[in-house]
């Protein structure tokens, strides 16, 4: 690859996508048919140390054979399963054999409770889960309200009403008949929670995987003998894609970890495995930085890229890890319905908490409330033209909320960014998490970015919160480096030094120290809890 020339593969770009087009045929069939046959798919490797490996070639025979015991099931194109696993092999095996019989498997978190599984399986309408004897637990208490819920495959011991995962694949065929999807089937969905209202099933096609090669070719700059990791989960969509099925669709090998994240642990399969491009979030990009002389402990001179999305990255970890180990860490910015489409990308300059630019093939534009283009310099929502092949095509049997979302052609992201000098766009925050106080409209990003870079500062989140004399002051939720080190006198440093790189209108006017924020499972901040929690500490939960 020669240098990449923004302007020029921005002009020149044009999506060619076949007509009929199938997910599970394109990242590993075509290795399988092909030289790649015998090159490595996938490592893997648990919290113990216990590890696996598979070639192109046997991803593709398993994934064959699962697709058969999904038609044994009774399975036909369109049929949903939900894909309760962590990251174990199996949950490609099973991801690829449904897509491959046109079948839709869902994604779903292990951590989730049985309440929320059984409004994932009755939305849905699925008709299995496939899960692991340690999970199955809540599937069981659910199991009798959920009337289109017919098997519970189980990868490991089984008990009774329980399907055996090992013995459905024992004496079945590697020999698979692929679905002939369009490239606009569905092909699976993942669920989405919103600020208000039950989760929504975020539909994808089959064209989502080639219609993010930009996200893979110039973001993630992946190249054909990289050895590719993700830190997160697969049945999150950024692993899903970016550390599974994007590279696997460009015959590239990839690294899965299954257990709790630990940056050491995590340092050291670095080391082992040679990886050399590395995808994660800022909180795990964050715990990395705890690790005393992790450069000079770990040889980790086979990482030569590194990515982070799912919250914007503050700007001292970004210069931290430059300083350490002499790489940038490529921002971007995406969500469920629509992957990362503004990033930073290799050979462009880094402007230090820019989230970069829309990548070659996706038309993004920053629109007002009433779906018209702001002038550069003003915040607006996020755009994307509705055309976009890998945009998803809506909210499983919600209608409404799709509609919500879509206006003149653009899909409404809910992200407010603006775009300053030479076309960087810079994140401000979800339309909710925005604070409006004393007349400014202010992003709690920039505010817990000047707060972070405070030495004692671990990380933070910043909230509106209600006040009687003020309407709403800007509250922080700070987590130190020592716990020990609150006080009453650090908060005020901690106020001055906001003032001092910030605006002083963005300064906490509260500060309140805790051991931890609350946090989804892929990473993200719950300012929403937070804001919840100020409401009904100062209001009883009535407005003001």
């Amino acid at each position: 690859m020669g240098e990449f020339n923004y302007e020029k593969e921005f002009n020149s770009w044009k999506w060619d996508i076949p007509k009929n087009y199938n997910i599970g045929y394109d990242v590993c069939d075509k290795h399988a048919q092909g030289k790649k046959k015998d090159k490595m798919a996938l490592y893997w490797e648990n919290f113990d140390g216990k590890t696996k490996k598979f070639t192109f070639g046997e991803i593709s025979s398993l994934s064959n054979q699962f697709g058969n015991v999904l038609k044994k099931l009774g399975f036909k194109k369109g049929d949903r399963f939900l894909i309760r696993l962590p990251n174990i092999p199996e949950f490609q095996i099973s991801f690829l054999g449904g897509v491959k019989i046109g079948s839709v498997p869902i994604p779903s978190s292990v951590m989730f409770r049985s309440h929320e599984v059984e409004y994932r399986i009755n939305d849905s309408s699925a008709k299995a889960v496939i899960t692991t004897p340690k999970y199955a637990k809540e599937v069981h208490e659910i199991k009798k309200n959920c009337p289109t819920l017919k098997n519970i495959i189980i990868v490991g011991d089984t008990e009774k009403d329980e399907v055996s995962y090992n013995n459905l694949m024992k004496n079945t065929s590697a020999s698979l008949k692929l679905e002939q999807t369009k490239n606009d089937d569905m092909a699976f969905f993942c669920y989405t929670s919103g600020t208000t209202g039950n989760p929504k099933g975020a539909v994808h096609m089959h064209r989502w995987v080639p219609g993010n090669d930009p996200s893979v070719l110039f973001w993630q700059n992946a190249k054909e003998n990289d050895i590719i990791a993700h830190t997160g989960d697969l049945n999150w969509i950024y692993p899903l894609g970016n550390g599974f099925l994007y590279v696997w669709r460009w015959g590239i090998t990839t690294l899965v970890h299954e257990g709790r994240f630990d940056p050491e642990h995590w340092f050291k399969l670095i080391e082992k495995y040679k990886v050399t491009n590395l995808a994660s979030v800022p909180t795990a990009y964050r715990m990395f930085l705890t690790v005393k002389d992790a450069n000079k402990k770990y040889d980790l001179s086979s990482l030569r890229h590194c990515i982070s999305a799912g919250e914007p990255l503050n700007p001292k970890v970004i210069s931290e890890w430059k300083r350490l180990f002499n790489l940038d860490i490529l921002d971007g910015i995406g969500m469920t319905e629509v992957m990362v489409y503004v990033s930073n990308m290799r050979d462009m300059k880094i402007k230090l908490g820019s989230c970069g630019k829309p990548q070659p093939g996706h038309i993004c534009t920053l629109l007002d409330d009433n779906g018209n283009p702001v002038p550069t310099g003003e915040s607006g929502v996020l755009a994307v033209k509705q055309t976009d092949p890998g945009l998803f095509k809506e909210y499983w049997n919600k209608p409404d909320k799709t509609k919500e979302c879509f206006k003149n052609g653009w899909f409404l992201s809910g992200d407010v960014l603006y775009q300053a000098e030479e076309g960087y766009f810079w994140f401000s925050g979800r339309n909710d998490d925005l604070i409006k106080a004393s007349g400014y409209r202010i992003s709690p990003f920039e505010v817990e970015s000047a707060i972070i870079s405070h030495p004692d500062v671990l990380e933070c989140a910043v909230v509106a919160s209600p006040d009687e004399t003020r309407g709403t002051i800007i509250k922080a939720y700070v987590v130190l480096h020592d716990g020990k080190k609150a006080s009453d006198k650090l908060v005020k440093d901690i106020q001055e030094h906001t003032k001092m790189v910030a605006a002083p209108y963005k300064y906490p006017r509260e500060i309140e120290f805790v051991y931890e924020l609350p946090k989804t499972q892929s990473g993200k901040i719950k300012r929403k809890n937070l804001r919840e929690l100020e409401k009904e500490r100062k209001l009883g939960g009535k407005n003001l």
